[in-house]
């Protein structure tokens, strides 16, 4: 959101107090952005009185919202919503047939009485505050991480989140073990000035909304699409022959990394006609045991328990065969050794930017 894109809630720009807004939020700029595939489909009868909205508040905080007798909003509507104790100020991000599946999938009542109220679009007063708001988050942030730190408490403040009307502020903190920040919410309270509700997060969750770049070079899964953690375990990269290294295997929550789990059903459904490789194979050569698998090839390596350095490579269904053979107290001579075509494929420099090659200097002629 302008220059502290990190604070954004889903705006390209500080919304102006006296101008139309309408170019303010816009689809793909902003974190969890959702994309109505509805629009074009007529509302069924039964949809047409739902009167609800989901309205985006910071980073991934959102939630449904009754609109008002009378009130209609589009998509990218800044609006003022019933908050406790006052009001909050958000984006409208969706409306229309899609809020009722999102709501049937987090299973939010649509009749629920519970469910807030949207009292009405932003005047010029409220869109004033909540800018003043946004700007005194990160301030806030930094002066409340000193004073947890004079305080000795083990926790860290990593976001602060104001409500529209400038009377209340969450603060998002991480802690490994239980923190007492009663004298903190005290001290924070005649500070700012604000009511303070504290907020533990988990660190997948720290990291969801802090942002960053993976390894993979585009931005995390969990800033930008994922909504649900699932649990990741070691068994999802042994699984698929990954290496067992923590620092590759970790994303930067230091958690394993979510995309462990994006490929492993897919894995798990091609080596269900792969043979147990606990089983060792024998033959009159020697018993040779599993060391390695190639899914994609359907090629298994092996190597003779006399000369475990030595791996040979067996095609699926030889192995399948000896283990039958085995069952039946058949011994074959030696392991059928798999002739595998290492092709080199030379990459010709292509000298289409003007860059020189690398090697040019090493012809011994000029």
């Amino acid at each position: 959101m302008g220059s502290i894109g990190h604070l954004s809630r889903g705006c390209i720009s500080f919304p102006k107090p006296n101008h139309r807004n309408e170019t303010v939020y816009k689809h793909g700029c902003n974190k969890l952005d959702v994309s109505d595939w509805l629009k074009d489909i007529p509302t069924p009868d039964q949809l047409k009185n739902l009167g609800c909205v989901e309205i985006r508040f910071k980073n991934s905080r959102k939630d449904f919202f009754r609109l008002s007798p009378g009130l209609e909003v589009k998509i990218g509507d800044i609006v003022a919503v019933e908050a406790s104790p006052g009001h909050d100020i958000g984006i409208v991000t969706l409306t229309g047939d899609l809020v009722w599946y999102q709501m049937k999938k987090k299973k939010v009542n649509p009749n629920s009485v519970e469910l807030k109220k949207v009292y009405r679009k932003t005047k010029s007063t409220d869109i004033e505050k909540w800018v003043s708001a946004i700007e005194q988050e990160q301030s806030t942030m930094f002066k409340a991480r000193k004073l947890a730190s004079e305080l000795n408490l083990e926790m860290k403040i990593s976001d602060v989140e104001y409500q529209g009307d400038k009377t209340k502020a969450i603060f998002y903190y991480t802690a490994d073990e239980r923190v007492d920040f009663r004298e903190l919410i005290k001290i924070m309270a005649e500070e700012f000035m604000i009511r303070v509700e504290m907020r533990q997060i988990g660190v997948r969750q720290e990291s969801s909304r802090l942002g960053g770049i993976g390894s993979c070079g585009r931005e995390l899964c969990c800033s930008t699409w994922l909504t649900q953690f699932k649990s990741v375990s070691t068994n999802s990269a042994r699984i698929q022959q990954l290496s067992l290294n923590p620092q590759k295997l970790a994303g930067q929550c230091s958690k394993l990394k979510c995309c462990l789990n994006y490929e492993f059903d897919t894995y798990l459904d091609a080596i269900k006609d792969f043979p147990d490789s606990e089983k060792i194979l024998k033959t009159k050569e020697g018993d040779a045991k599993h060391q390695k698998t190639d899914i994609f090839r359907g090629i298994m390596w092996y190597s003779y328990v006399s000369n475990p350095e030595y791996f040979i490579p067996v095609s699926v269904e030889k192995v399948k065969e000896i283990i039958e053979k085995n069952s039946k107290n058949i011994i074959p001579d030696q392991l059928d050794e798999l002739k595998l075509k290492e092709e080199e494929k030379k990459i010709d420099f292509e000298n289409v930017v003007g860059q020189d090659d690398i090697t040019r200097f090493d012809d011994a002629k000029k």
